[in-house]
């Protein structure tokens, strides 16, 4: 990757897009580490089939413009893989959250490992880049333990809307730690978002102590609650990290430190917790690997999105995630999401595609 001005530098996303599920986390990092599998050649990129890809890319690799609508058809491809990845989480029984994670990060690692060697870029990085290489890694896979645990303590749909309030605190980092702009648009999205997670949530404060579609207890449905904004935050302050570095590091060696801390992360927490144990089941086990091959087949087909389709229309067809996990949830739980639950996600949805479709106007003035 050739090193830029990190001030500016937003990976493959305008601020603000929503790109949440667990792993929001990198998306140009974490679907370039499947470019070992089949790189024929140094210059050759794995996902485009570009010589050079991205930032490298001639004038000239333009010229064959790419079928109208393959973008957006990539980017429904990734909504559905990451759905259904999701729903492998909450198809997990005897497993904890945390073990589900550490099981990620081998599969990410044993991926991420032969693209490192590949490329020669090291397994430490740059000197002025390693404390944000550090926070990177430790806030990103945070994110991704609470998903897991905010998947597995409350209702698919519930989750998946919450996770898609990260936006929001997105911008309000970038705006302290950046100094990026917040405009009164901004604000607005903010509180159409709020709106959101509170009718979900439902505090028995302003809707007193009716709990009518709530899967758990309340006090385990808050507990998942906490554990999807939480991943928001965390989601939030990856990225702004990831702008901050720029492209002055290299995305395999972001997703190296990654998986290396997720899984250090996660053992120790679950040698804390002493939750550590086999899955006793098959099933379990088989949906362990297709949880890590639909999450790193959603990224894939998420950036390639990106390479050929402007970021705003992308960012408004991700919102299909939060229609999947609607229809997973009743098909699958036999669960019918509440009224209170719809009106939510129409908060939540219609304040990231109005972002979305600020940004994108703004970028074609």
């Amino acid at each position: 990757m050739q090193p830029q001005d990190s001030a500016g530098a937003a990976e493959l996303e305008e601020p603000g897009l929503p790109l949440t599920d667990d792993a929001l986390q990198g998306v140009s990092e974490e679907s370039a580490a499947a470019e070992a599998a089949g790189a024929p050649d140094r210059g050759r990129c794995w996902l485009c089939r570009s010589s050079p890809c991205c930032s490298r890319a001639e004038p000239e690799a333009k010229k064959k413009a790419p079928c109208p609508g393959l973008g957006l058809f990539y980017t429904l491809l990734s909504a559905f893989l990451f759905s259904v990845s999701s729903l492998f989480v909450k198809k997990v029984q005897d497993v904890h959250a945390v073990e589900i994670s550490a099981f990620r990060c081998v599969f990410q690692m044993l991926v991420v490992i032969p693209c490192l060697i590949y490329r020669k870029t090291g397994f430490i990085g740059p000197k002025g880049q390693r404390i944000f290489l550090i926070l990177r890694g430790v806030l990103g896979s945070t994110a991704m333990i609470l998903i897991y645990y905010a998947f597995q303590t409350m209702s698919l749909a519930d989750g998946t809307v919450i996770t898609f309030s990260s936006p929001v605190f997105t911008s309000i980092f970038a705006w302290i730690f950046l100094k990026e702009k917040y405009s009164p648009w901004d604000a607005l999205f903010t509180v159409f978002t709020i709106t959101g997670v509170i009718l979900i949530v439902r505090p028995p404060f302003l809707f007193g102590s009716n709990t009518s579609g709530i899967e758990e207890s309340y006090s385990v449905h808050l507990k998942g609650t906490f554990a999807a904004i939480g991943n928001a935050v965390f989601a939030a302050l990856t990225l702004v990290i990831l702008r901050k570095m720029g492209k002055s590091v290299d995305c395999f060696l972001s997703i190296w430190y990654y998986v290396v801390l997720g899984l250090f992360e996660s053992v120790i927490v679950l040698f804390i917790l002493g939750e550590w144990s086999l899955p006793y089941c098959g099933l379990d086990r088989l949906f362990l690997i297709l949880i890590g091959l639909f999450g790193l087949g959603g990224q894939v087909f998420l950036t390639k999105a990106l390479q050929i389709e402007k970021a705003g229309p992308v960012a408004i067809m991700r919102t299909m995630d939060v229609v999947f996990a609607f229809i997973f949830q009743i098909i699958f739980f036999n669960n019918l999401p509440t009224w209170w639950t719809v009106g939510g996600a129409l908060c939540v949805v219609a304040s990231n595609a109005g972002a979305a479709i600020r940004k994108w106007y703004q970028s074609s003035k």
